[in-house]
């Protein structure tokens, strides 16, 4: 499997990487490809794109209003990698896809991962994706079809299944800041404990912080002992909220690096 790392300029190793999430398919069916095209030239080390899903559990209200009018507008997994395919040349940081599993198993999971690669997709995130069926179903496809698996952890996970979930993930480990859903105004970002504890375990994976980052003090909290942040919900809202996205998604992003 590649790691992310590989596709980064080799000026940007020492730098906490930003990885940016937008739901494809809003806010106009067609703005997929504009909105990876603008996080990339923005300074984004990396991006994910989210699969609209009728029952998004773990995400709060913007990404699941985010979901909803995706789906309003058309977006499918079949529409998306005609999307993929069309920026697979132009948008070269890497592209992380991240969905629930009953849609990937209702395309076919095997069929799923060899699109991924045909498109240029470096890796997936599947939160309800038990480890236990990755282990005996799932790994090997992912691995035939050179693609990174992040599984995601909390403050409450114990430090023994941190590490089992590390030990099965590659390109990064997804640790989510607080018990919480995406985008929760009450997620405790600068957990000092759980991020001492995660900066003492001996992963294979940089830890990358995600849910309730905001802006640019956020980024710096949560990455002073974590290799890289994630930040959905704030990048999101700016494209529900405003006619003029794209300025106002390129400035946010540009004042976070």
């Amino acid at each position: 499997m590649n790691d992310y790392n590989t596709k980064i300029p080799a000026s940007n190793f020492q730098q906490k990487k930003l990885n940016i999430y937008f739901t494809a398919g809003i806010p106009s069916l067609e703005d997929t490809g504009k909105i990876a095209k603008l996080i990339q030239e923005s300074g984004a080390d990396m991006m994910e794109i989210g699969i609209p899903y009728s029952d998004p559990v773990a995400d709060g209200p913007v990404i699941q209003d985010a979901h909803s009018l995706a789906l309003k507008n058309g977006m499918s997994i079949k529409k998306l990698f005609e999307q993929l395919a069309e920026i697979k040349e132009s948008v070269t940081i890497p592209k992380i896809l991240m969905g629930y599993l009953n849609p990937v198993l209702q395309f076919g999971f095997e069929n799923f991962c060899q699109k991924c690669a045909e498109v240029g997709v470096s890796g997936l995130i599947i939160p309800d994706l038990p480890p236990i069926e990755f282990e005996n179903k799932y790994g090997e496809i992912l691995k035939k079809h050179h693609l990174n698996f992040t599984f995601l952890v909390t403050p409450e996970t114990s430090e023994k299944r941190i590490k089992y979930l590390d030990s099965l993930s590659s390109g990064f480990l997804y640790a989510v800041s607080s018990s919480s859903t995406t985008g929760n105004e009450n997620a405790v970002l600068k957990n000092e404990n759980y991020l001492d504890r995660l900066a003492s375990l001996d992963l294979k994976n940089p830890v990358f912080i995600g849910f309730g980052i905001k802006n640019k003090s956020d980024f710096e909290n949560v990455t002073e002992k974590a290799q890289g942040g994630i930040i959905g919900t704030a990048f999101v809202k700016i494209l529900l909220d405003n006619k003029d996205w794209e300025v106002k998604g390129r400035d946010f992003i540009k004042g976070i690096k």
